[in-house]
């Protein structure tokens, strides 16, 4: 399965927390999100990140558990986190991160 997902923190971070430390006085959330996408580049698992989303590659109970992790570690960035999530469940398919890329520039004759 491939999970894309966006985490976010929002409200008043723990005053002992990253967040407090160093806080983005422009209201960016880069300091959260890298601690996130840190952990998607831990798991070792396919993934890709873009100025939205990250995709991540793998079973059901990895993917999902990658995620959750994702949002404790944002968790202290703020008093509540925002999760989003797209999941394509395709069972027997992998490599379908780059897959579906490769077959779409075929499609438009790029390939």
């Amino acid at each position: 399965m491939i999970i894309a997902f966006s985490v976010a923190p929002s409200g008043t971070p723990h005053p002992d927390g990253p967040g407090a430390q160093h806080p983005a006085g422009d209201g960016s959330v880069h300091d959260a999100v890298a601690a996130a996408v840190r952990v998607v580049r831990d798991s070792g698992l396919p993934h890709r990140t873009s100025s939205m989303f990250t995709e991540i590659e793998g079973e059901w109970d990895e993917v999902m558990g990658v995620v959750k992790d994702a949002v404790e570690a944002v968790a202290p960035y703020g008093s509540r986190v925002s999760l989003v999530l797209k999941a394509d469940i395709r069972p027997g398919h992998t490599g379908e991160l780059d897959g579906k890329i490769e077959r779409l520039e075929k499609a438009l004759g790029n390939r």
